[in-house]
């Protein structure tokens, strides 16, 4: 399994940051949109809509995006970039870089940040497809790390295990009202993940070893 295809380009994740003026546009659509996308579906949202609920002339809104698809597929992008810069500085097997607490800490901080835009991404009306092209870069990262272990035939099980695991923690985490701060998601996911990905270059015990320990 190669690199993974949804590889942020250099353009897509610029670190130019546009001026307050229209920062502010963004954000107050931003707000609308996720207030409208915890109601219906992408679909069903149209521009004028939108545009009333932020306070913002149509005419605003076109100046930064050619329609409410391209407005979403932008903050996805500005999402999944920094998600990946996450996995960069944390799970990097190439640079030796393999520090599983320091990254569930910095993604929980992360979702912490986004939690309002998270919430409707990974709810009824959320993007599915946005959610399986987190899923799959995650999927590619423990790939990559277990190939460094050598955990041979066991990769598919243990990636759907700990990416579905994970996927659930998340969803459990937004839906609360009052969830764990990042550092103690750290502790409690450490414990259940960290342990299985460092043991599974283990040989596992065959019956016989287990029998001649009794």
């Amino acid at each position: 399994m190669g690199e993974d295809k949804n590889t942020p380009a250099g353009n897509i994740c610029s670190e130019n940051k546009p001026d307050r003026r229209v920062r502010r546009t963004k954000t107050l659509l931003q707000q609308g949109l996720i207030g409208l996308m915890r109601e219906k579906d992408i679909k069903d949202i149209s521009v004028k809509e939108l545009s009333d609920l932020a306070d913002i002339n149509r005419g605003t809104f076109y100046l930064h995006y050619s329609d409410i698809y391209d407005m979403l597929a932008q903050l996805e992008d500005e999402l999944f970039c920094e998600f990946h810069s996450i996995l960069d500085r944390t799970l990097n097997p190439e640079s030796g870089v393999l520090s599983h607490r320091t990254a569930i800490r910095e993604i929980f901080s992360f979702l912490e940040r986004h939690k309002d835009l998270a919430q409707v991404m990974m709810g009824s009306h959320g993007d599915l497809a946005f959610v399986n092209r987190m899923k799959n870069l995650v999927k590619n990262r423990i790939y990559s790390i277990l190939a460094a272990k050598q955990a041979a035939g066991s990769y598919p099980y243990i990636e759907s295990f700990i990416v579905s695991g994970y996927i659930g923690v998340i969803e459990a985490w937004l839906n609360s009202p009052s969830p764990p701060a990042p550092e103690e998601m750290e502790t409690i996911c450490s414990r259940m993940v960290t342990g299985f990905i460092e043991g599974t270059n283990d040989p596992p015990q065959s019956a016989a070893g287990e029998a001649c320990t009794h």
